[in-house]
């Protein structure tokens, strides 16, 4: 298939093969893209590196510590001296303190707040600005969000807060990227057991209110947000930017669900 047949870019988020970044990437590749990965620590090369090279990607992995000054550049000058130009970033990052995640709100200490809104949210708009001289005429820049920005949900917290922010990023940079036709949008999908996801206590509770309560009663998958992403990275999708694009099933229309 060749949807995206000549596409470059970069994906930045894979953790395993259950990340949402990661059926992303194995759909974009099966549609002709190619991708450089970036990862967090050490920790995460090998697992990384062997994700890439399954998909053909080889020689595409570079760490990107986006709370370290300087990472997001380094990450640029990698993609830049592989391919020149590009035509995609895929930006699927987020952190909280897992303890922050339990009890009130107004619990949130001062350095998670800031540490979630650093990664989360910051990571996303200085990564527009370092990737401006490499990309394409035409790009899409996306990044992931969730349902939490705009409603409450118990035991997301800090995060939905980092969620609200980051939507708001995505309209202001969709506006100054806009000037270089650059397109910039926020994918929210429905909850998906992801490595991210397990911190979030009860998850389990959510992806059962998901499943019952979205109109065609069914969770999510990582294929699901695959598809949607490699449509809005495709040509197909040029005149789409600034927005939030749910791809939850439905869930995100209902005020309440008809199984109580």
């Amino acid at each position: 298939m060749t949807l995206l047949a000549g596409k470059k870019g970069i994906v930045m988020g894979v953790a395993n093969d259950h990340s949402i970044a990661w059926g992303i990437s194995k759909l974009a590749s099966e549609w002709g893209a190619d991708m450089v990965f970036s990862y967090q620590n050490v920790l995460l090369k090998k697992r990384v590196a062997t994700l890439a090279e399954s998909i053909g990607c080889f020689d595409a992995v570079v760490e990107c510590d986006v709370s370290k000054e300087g990472h997001i550049k380094q990450l640029m000058d990698f993609a830049a001296k592989k391919f020149g130009k590009i035509d995609f970033i895929v930006h699927s990052l987020a952190y909280s303190d897992k303890k922050e995640l339990q009890g009130p709100y107004y619990n949130t200490s001062r350095k998670n707040f800031l540490n979630a809104m650093d990664i989360s949210v910051y990571s996303f708009t200085e990564t527009c600005r370092e990737a401006l001289p490499i990309l394409n005429e035409g790009a899409s820049l996306m990044t992931l969000t969730y349902l939490g920005s705009q409603r409450v949900l118990p035991n997301y917290n800090v995060m939905g807060v980092a969620k609200a922010a980051l939507e708001a990023s995505t309209r202001y940079l969709a506006v100054d990227m806009g000037k270089h036709n650059i397109r910039v949008n926020a994918v929210s999908p429905g909850p998906i057991k992801t490595l991210a996801a397990s911190v979030i206590g009860d998850f389990d509770k959510m992806l059962q209110c998901g499943e019952k309560a979205s109109p065609i009663h069914r969770c999510t998958t990582i294929e699901d947000v695959g598809g949607f992403a490699c449509f809005l990275m495709s040509d197909y999708s040029q005149a789409i930017t600034g927005g939030v694009h749910y791809v939850d099933a439905g869930y995100n229309i209902m005020g309440m669900s008809e199984e109580i």
